[in-house]
């Protein structure tokens, strides 16, 4: 696979295993849902993959590049981490905050082109409205799609996001994965940890399932979604409408 490729990497922390040997990548053009129980091991891969963790074996290689020796401006430039959570954000307007993003072009800077992807990037997060309030007065759901737009306005064709909607609602979450889908289809590659198994099975190209620290399944959703994967890695049975899967109740309880 050409794009970003984790090739049997793996790690232990403080004496644990935490990731046994994997792999897994993303090519451009491809929307990849990361899913699996909590400890799976799913944002521990993803931060290698980020280089934000370096594996204790095994490598990753970002356009045919060692992830470990590329050089830090372009990877910055080709490679963007949304975390999972933050500490609360500093004393700065939401559109400042937004416009770290840029900060792997300050070498040469752009005023316009910076300036017009900050504001794509507040669009496509939906805070237009709020780009001149204080970060310390948003809500949590607003913080996560700060967050999201910061990582989007470095514009690079890889992008991987850890829990990007778990903090949102309902219609915000639909409007994100939107965002994703249509990255991957403007050529970018997308990564997505996800605990919901619906909007996996909606918008995800790829599934790639994590279990006790490893990948257990990875392809198409239809094929690593079966009942009988999610009742062995969950511990659920599933009820189906048409594409969505819907977790119903513990396996082995009735109704």
């Amino acid at each position: 696979m050409t794009g970003l490729v984790a090739r049997d990497v793996a790690l232990s922390l403080g004496g644990r295993v935490v990731l046994h040997p994997s792999s897994a990548g993303v090519a451009p053009g491809e929307l990849v849902g990361l899913i699996g129980p909590n400890g799976a091991g799913k944002s521990t891969l993803l931060r290698v993959m980020a280089g934000m963790q370096p594996p204790d074996q095994g490598q990753v290689v970002l356009e045919g590049r060692p992830l470990a020796t590329a050089g830090r401006t372009w990877r910055a430039r080709t490679l963007s981490f949304l975390p999972q959570d933050e500490v609360p954000p500093p004393p700065m307007h939401v559109a400042d905050l937004v416009a770290l993003g840029r900060l792997p072009y300050r070498a040469h800077p752009d005023r316009a082109r910076d300036g017009a992807a900050v504001t794509r990037a507040l669009a496509e997060a939906d805070l237009l409205a709020l780009r001149d309030r204080p970060a310390s007065r948003l809500s949590g759901g607003e913080r996560a799609r700060m967050r999201l737009a910061r990582a989007l306005a470095v514009e690079a064709p890889y992008l991987l996001a850890d829990e990007p909607v778990a903090a949102l609602d309902p219609a915000h979450a639909l409007a994100v994965m939107d965002v994703f889908r249509r990255l991957a289809a403007g050529g970018a590659g997308v990564v997505v940890v996800l605990h919901d198994l619906m909007l996996a099975a909606r918008f995800c190209d790829r599934i790639v399932l994590m279990h006790a620290g490893q990948v257990a399944a990875q392809g198409r959703p239809a094929d690593v979604l079966t009942d009988a994967a999610l009742r062995a890695v969950y511990g659920v049975e599933v009820r189906r409408i048409e594409d969505a899967v819907i977790p119903w109740r513990l396996a082995g309880a009735t109704e």
